[in-house]
């Protein structure tokens, strides 16, 4: 299993090599004022089989679908009011950037009350707030739910969860945020995966497009554009053009492992140092094989007897010799090395840990 997966990383990692030296500028980093904006909501899903809010368990439930009739001149007050095919729900969802008014964008709804299902249900019309309080959006539509739940007297089945779901293209852009790109005088690049030496990369790649003057590294995180600098182009015009710039990026050392699923992800740039390994298996066995001892025949006053059984035993796996993993320079090494010792990924993941405690592994360690 674990030649396997040892191969396929070489495979990788010498197609990326070959195919994948360059990124993009638009790949790495993230433009000033080029973002989304949250938006939330408290709304109502009606149409439900059966399956909405138990009111009683739900107050609020109610309380709104009477202030939402009233609005639509129906008074309910002092009725009996129960229905089971509404449920309380809160809209969530991402104004994208120089969104204009009239444009559509995509919500997901989710319960907050005792609904068990919001399939075929349909939301009515909710006010999306932006954190100023302000109204951004409207949504309404029919929500689409990937999940499925089937119950009888005694026992139920539930498929996905079906108390959450989305409405595509389901909120319309009533108010626009206010922000002109192109009066901007100066913009920063603020990198994903902050690195001195990528973002230093960044800065002359855009300069020798430019000329020097417009682009200068303001740490490891930040490249700061002078639009001034290029007075013949709009701040759009440069942002379109320098985004499809490639550059080479750089990044730490890593080594990760998820010791859930015992997957081991290694960087290209992980070097290890000549270091000795030993690793051996300790099994404990116990097994208990109880016996009943029935009386003699015809014995008076006589009880069967359970009497216990009990087998113990201890394994160690033959052949836990010391292994010698030279000095690797090169990420095939690396690999070459570690699959010398012939272990699983789960104990590949221990010795991975006693190598960098021993200060022979050269990376940064991450466990998920």
């Amino acid at each position: 299993m674990m030649r396997g997966f040892i191969i396929l990383m070489m495979l990788l990692v010498s197609g990326f090599s070959a195919n994948a030296e360059t990124v993009r500028i638009k790949d790495l980093v993230e433009f000033e004022g080029v973002r989304g904006n949250d938006l939330v909501g408290y709304g109502l899903v009606v149409g439900l089989d059966g399956s909405g809010d138990t009111l009683r368990n739900s107050p609020f439930t109610e309380e709104a679908m009477a202030n939402l009739l009233e609005r639509l001149g129906i008074n309910v007050s002092g009725e009996q009011f129960r229905p089971r095919n509404v449920a309380a729900v809160l809209v969530t969802g991402a104004l994208p950037p120089f969104a204009r008014a009239g444009g559509q964008m995509d919500v997901t709804v989710s319960t907050i009350g005792d609904a068990r299902s919001l399939l075929g249900g349909t939301l009515i019309m909710t006010p999306l707030n932006a954190a100023d309080g302000e109204i951004y959006a409207v949504a309404q539509g029919p929500v689409i739910s990937g999940g499925a739940r089937v119950e009888g007297d005694a026992a139920s089945v539930t498929l996905g969860v079906p108390t959450s779901g989305v409405i595509p293209a389901g909120a319309r852009v009533e108010r626009e945020v206010p922000f002109v790109f192109n009066d901007l005088t100066s913009l920063d690049l603020a990198l994903r995966t902050p690195d001195f030496t990528t973002a230093a990369r960044i800065e002359t790649s855009v300069n020798a497009r430019y000329g020097g003057g417009i682009a200068r590294m303001i740490d490891s995180g930040t490249v700061r554009l002078d639009l001034l600098a290029a007075p013949d182009l709009t701040p759009s015009q440069i942002v379109s053009s320098l985004e499809n710039i490639e550059v080479d990026p750089d990044q730490r050392a890593r080594v990760v492992v998820d010791q859930r699923s015992g997957t081991i992800v290694l960087g290209s740039d992980v070097r290890i140092s000549a270091v000795a390994v030993s690793q051996g298996n300790l099994t404990l066995r116990v097994e208990e094989a109880p016996l009943v001892v029935q009386p003699n025949p015809f014995t008076p006053g006589g009880d069967a007897v359970v009497v216990p059984r009990s087998t113990v035993g201890i394994e160690e796996e033959a052949g836990s010799q010391l292994a010698l993993v030279n000095d690797a320079t090169t990420l095939p090494e690396v690999i070459a090395g570690l699959n010398a010792l012939g272990v699983s990924p789960r104990d590949m993941i221990d010795i991975l840990k006693a190598i960098k405690a021993a200060g022979a592994l050269h990376a940064e360690f991450i466990v998920q």
